[in-house]
């Protein structure tokens, strides 16, 4: 199984239950499996909280922080080489921090980003990239 990075949106619509987030389930049971993590910057884990907290309210999170620990998710921290990264893909792409911090995760474990989010189009030849968006 190749080394796949979930950025926020895709974690959200896991977390929220939306139809988008059943591949997220899906992902989550192999890799659960296979004994092979998925991958998240705690900076997309620092938008997954502030956007439930926001928008589904604190008891949300609080659900979800009952369930996050038993995912089968490596966290990595925002290190200098990853964030050198980032800022390079901020500069050349027009996408948040966040996303450009899921993006140079991607990039530096050579892995697939599954993703919801539009703004990733931009990034295709620089990174692999899986939407798990509405088919148009």
């Amino acid at each position: 199984m190749r080394a796949i990075v979930l950025d926020s949106f895709a974690l959200i619509a896991y977390f929220r239950g939306e139809p988008l987030g059943a591949k997220v389930k899906d992902l989550l049971h192999k890799a659960g499996k296979v004994d092979q993590p998925l991958h998240m910057s705690e900076i997309n884990y620092a938008e997954v909280k502030y956007m439930i907290v926001r928008k589904d309210g604190k008891a949300a999170w609080n659900e979800a922080t009952e369930v996050l620990p038993a995912l089968p998710i490596t966290f990595h921290p925002g290190t200098r080489e990853l964030s050198d990264l980032a800022a390079d893909f901020k500069s050349r792409f027009s996408i948040s921090l966040a996303d450009a911090f899921a993006a140079a995760l991607a990039k530096a474990l050579n892995a697939e980003l599954v993703t919801g989010d539009p703004e990733f189009n931009a990034l295709q030849g620089e990174i692999k990239i899986t939407s798990v968006s509405r088919p148009t």
